[in-house]
């Protein structure tokens, strides 16, 4: 049983393919063991950690977000893939079925505005700050 020429560079194509996608993974592994700092930064009494701008760390880490940092989340998330199915219908759109295309199109935005409008009734766009007090 003999491979083709033709079937032999494909072959060789999903080779190159697949050892270039383990070498674009695996890449930044190693170079992030090899340039990131052994030990880190500990005095009076602070925790171990590595502190980007050079500020000593205030406070714990592990903080609560509140429910109004997911909700503009979920609502950036949802209008981001929305937007995605204007790209398609914006190619497509004046080919073959224009008025239909631009109902469908309506409704959706549509839908989309009265989320947007559902989510400012419900004040998810206002963000109060929470004040705590030291002690």
């Amino acid at each position: 049983m003999s491979i083709s020429s033709d079937a032999a560079v494909d072959l060789l194509y999903i080779i190159a393919l697949f050892l270039g996608g383990v070498v674009v993974v695996v890449s930044p592994i190693i170079i992030s063991k090899l340039i990131a700092p052994r030990r880190t930064r500990q005095y009076d009494n602070r925790t171990e950690q590595i502190v980007e701008c050079g500020v000593p760390p205030i406070g714990d880490a592990w903080m609560r977000y509140g429910a109004v940092y997911y909700l503009y989340a979920l609502i950036f998330i949802a209008f981001a893939v929305d937007v995605l199915f204007l790209f398609p219908v914006a190619v497509v759109y004046n080919t073959q079925y224009r008025w239909q295309d631009l109902i469908e199109l309506a409704v959706f935005v549509g839908i989309l505005s009265l989320v947007l409008i559902y989510a400012w009734k419900k004040d998810v766009f206002t963000w109060n700050r929470r004040k705590f007090r030291k002690g």
